[in-house]
């Protein structure tokens, strides 16, 4: 039997794919609303963890939040969505340790396109 020494390792941050933020379940502009929510919590948790710098976390919760903010008009521009959510995704650009959050960005990217 193998055993792991995990003296002296510490784990800061680990994004969990598989946990709350689910793109796979999205049928509506509403059910993307709340996974983009749910995205911007997971943000925060790597900002605290401190594998996000603090400015970064400031400007990818801002562009999410502005992607959120355009898709709750009766109207959203579709245009405006994607390009809130790919500043987001470039501002993650050099965070490999996030590139869980990256991909939900990606998926949720694609979800807009084929919603609005």
């Amino acid at each position: 039997m193998s055993a792991f020494d995990m003296r002296g390792q510490k784990v800061n941050y680990q994004y969990n794919s598989g946990g709350n933020i689910n793109f796979g379940n999205v049928k509506n502009p509403t059910d993307i609303i709340s996974e983009l929510e749910k995205l911007k919590d997971e943000i925060s948790k790597a900002g605290d963890a401190q594998v996000i710098d603090a400015e970064i976390v400031t400007d990818v919760q801002y562009q999410i939040q502005k992607a959120v903010d355009q898709a709750k008009k009766p109207e959203p521009n579709k245009n405006s969505i994607l390009e809130h959510l790919a500043t987001a995704k470039d501002f993650l650009k050099n965070a490999i340790e996030v590139g869980g959050i990256i991909a939900g960005i990606a998926k949720s990217i694609e979800m807009v396109q084929q919603l609005f």
